[in-house]
């Protein structure tokens, strides 16, 4: 039996990981919320933004432009979301993986993948589709990736 194709549909706040065998229909393996990047920077920040620690001596870290409550939560579920990939890809449950996602959260989710996942890497669409239900999805994914299809 011939491995699946995974697809993940993403935004900062709510993902699908979706399989699909022999070219069938999707299926969802698994839904994931982050419901903290919805808050309200002012909800997620315990401090004014830009003011951290930094050792001023020699060798210091470099500049990092400060980045906010909310971006750190986007970077969370990125991490979570690239976390909960990288041991099904070492294991080889899946043959190939398209990512879509809204810019900047899809910057952040490739930066994030593991090195197992990101061999496996098909495709990236800077396409938000995590309101669509399942039939929607299908015809749009299809869409998608049928320039990719190998």
């Amino acid at each position: 039996m011939m491995k699946p194709d995974w697809i993940l549909i993403a935004n900062a706040s709510q993902a699908r990981l979706l399989r699909r065998e022999n070219g069938n229909l999707l299926v969802v393996l698994e839904s994931f919320e982050h419901s903290e990047s919805r808050s309200k920077i002012s909800d997620l920040a315990d401090d004014k933004m830009g003011w951290e620690k930094a050792d001023r001596g020699f060798g210091g870290s470099a500049y990092q432009a400060p980045m906010d409550a909310k971006q750190k939560e986007h970077m969370r579920f990125a991490r979570e979301l690239a976390d909960h990939l990288e041991p099904q890809a070492l294991q080889g449950s899946f043959r190939s993986l398209a990512i879509f996602a809204s810019s900047p959260f899809l910057g952040k989710l490739k930066t994030e993948l593991g090195a197992a996942t990101a061999r496996l890497l098909s495709s990236t669409h800077d396409l938000d589709l995590t309101s669509f239900d399942l039939g929607e999805l299908e015809q749009r994914v299809a869409s998608e990736l049928a320039p990719f299809a190998r």
